[in-house]
């Protein structure tokens, strides 16, 4: 992954001496396993509104927290106080947690083991980390690209948003595990708004760059075109405007990836996280259809879907080396010839249920987006694969005679079980033998998971791939945040149901 070093201010902490102190502490109790996680994580946001900066916003989470597993039991602390008495302090709080709890644990937790990585150092791969750039510039290019917009014809206004993440973590065990890492990720967007001028029809039109593990470079033109896309808002918010509202009923549908990763976020990505099959993460955002005990058996989807479960996918916003276990990170399969094989786990659901899915390891799937949470269990970058001679998006759209071609993400809404959705996007084309034939609106997609996955007819090839994703997935009570990609190509779904949502409206 990236040769960068780790930043000189995070190195400069004392998270060696402060691990070494608290684990010591726990080793006094005679817990059976004790992991302390040191975490700085700096955040800044940058936006802007018709060439004009509306706002800028520099944040910094900084502290370390002890977890502790004493007769079965978890118990955590978290501190924010930098010496070695608190240390001690935390830890000594994170058994008593554990004291307490003991006894209302009804199935004690045991964790799959894992090899000790000794003093592991990672970083992601980036060129430039945008921290280093200075806020000026920042604030000159997306007022530069709005100002752009605006000049143009039907654009009323235009904004622009930077998102930037630095996150650094220090994890340190019990069993001697030592990992330093370093991950930079960000998010752009611009975004243009109009109105027709005889209809009065308001929407808009949002640049397609997804969030990317990526640094500075990402907006300079080094991966993505920005320029090429600016230039076409304009005209493709015009189309917009005019196009006709779409003809409720059953259509077949090409998706793009920039719309697909969503989909398969919502109905793959969170359906297989195994605490959510399990029912033990309920209240926010439900649990899953796919159930344990359909695993190997559920037809989830047609014979050419392969999805697979990576945490270590070059600028993914889920990668990383070792998870927040002292995991190290593994690519899976979930879904192989449209059969459930796979889940998302961590190490103490590895060692109940993991026998039969990853040998009994946990695939590196713990997170927590803070030093004062505790992991819970996380989204790796989950993606659909591409045929590998598969053909080109034109290519797909020439095997549809009637129907749909989906570009760009917009909202959604999903079941607590993962099953019933509906889904809208950025644009919507009509597709008559072949052909693209223009623009429409109004346009959802409604189906159930599995009926919508076994319809899919042909997916493309790897030179259709790309990597979409999500900054702030939410998940746990308390709320945590998370950033996941999802790649994908194109694909061809089968007599899919739209609705026009101005009628449903």
């Amino acid at each position: 992954m990236g040769s960068h070093e780790i930043d000189p201010a995070f190195a400069a902490l004392p998270y060696r001496r402060l691990a070494d102190v608290a684990l010591a502490r726990c080793q006094d109790f005679g817990v059976d396993h004790a992991d302390f996680r040191f975490e700085r994580v700096r955040y800044q946001h940058v936006s802007v509104r018709d060439g004009q900066l509306q706002g800028a916003e520099d944040t910094d989470d900084l502290g370390f927290a002890v977890r502790v597993l004493l007769d079965g039991a978890w118990g955590f602390a978290a501190g924010v106080v930098l010496t070695t008495d608190e240390a001690v302090r935390v830890a000594e709080s994170a058994i008593n947690v554990a004291r307490v709890a003991a006894p209302m644990t009804r199935r004690p937790v045991q964790l799959a083991p894992e090899p000790v990585y000794d003093d592991v150092t990672w970083c992601s791969s980036y060129d430039v980390n945008p921290f280093d750039v200075a806020l000026a510039d920042k604030v000159e290019l997306l007022a530069g690209w709005t100002s752009r917009l605006i000049g143009a014809p039907g654009v009323d206004h235009a904004a622009g948003s930077l998102q930037q993440v630095q996150e650094n973590k220090f994890y340190a065990d019990l069993a001697g595990t030592r990992a330093t890492q370093q991950r930079v990720r960000l998010e752009p967007y611009v975004e243009a708004f109009g109105t027709h001028p005889t209809s009065g029809a308001f929407d808009s039109m949002r640049t397609l760059a997804p969030p990317a593990g990526r640094g500075w470079e990402y907006l300079t033109g080094a991966h993505f075109d920005f320029d090429a896309e600016l230039a076409t808002i304009p005209e493709l918010l015009a189309e917009k405007l005019a196009a006709p509202s779409v003809e409720a009923g059953s259509y077949d549908l090409v998706i793009h990836p920039s719309n697909l990763w969503l989909t398969i976020h919502e109905s793959i990505g969170h359906a297989t996280e195994l605490d959510r099959a399990l029912g033990y993460e309920a209240n926010y955002a439900g649990t899953s259809f796919a159930t344990p005990d359909q695993l190997g058996t559920l037809q989830y989807g047609s014979e050419l879907m392969h999805v697979t479960g990576d945490r270590t996918v070059e600028h993914g916003l889920a990668t990383v080396g070792y998870d927040d276990e002292g995991v190290q990170a593994q690519s899976w399969d979930l879904i192989r010839d449209g059969v459930l094989v796979g889940y998302q786990l961590d190490r103490s659901m590895a060692h109940s249920y993991g026998a039969q899915l990853n040998d009994g390891r946990s695939n590196g799937c713990a997170y927590a987006d803070s030093p004062s949470h505790v992991p819970i269990q996380r989204m790796a970058n989950v993606s659909l694969q591409p045929a590998p001679d598969g053909p080109d998006t034109d290519g797909l759209i020439d095997q549809v005679e009637r129907g749909i071609y989906v570009v760009g993400d917009r909202s959604w809404s999903i079941d607590m079980q993962r099953y019933n959705f509906q889904f809208t996007g950025q644009r919507f084309y009509r597709i008559e033998h072949g052909r693209l034939t223009g623009q429409l609106r109004d346009v959802a997609y409604q189906a159930t998971t599995t009926d919508f996955w076994r319809s899919m007819s042909a997916v493309g090839g790897p030179q259709t791939y790309e990597l979409g994703g999500a900054f702030n997935c939410g998940k746990a009570q308390p709320g945590q945040v998370a950033s996941v990609s999802h790649g994908c190509p194109s694909a061809v779904f089968r007599g899919v149901r739209i609705l026009n949502t101005r009628e449903e409206i």
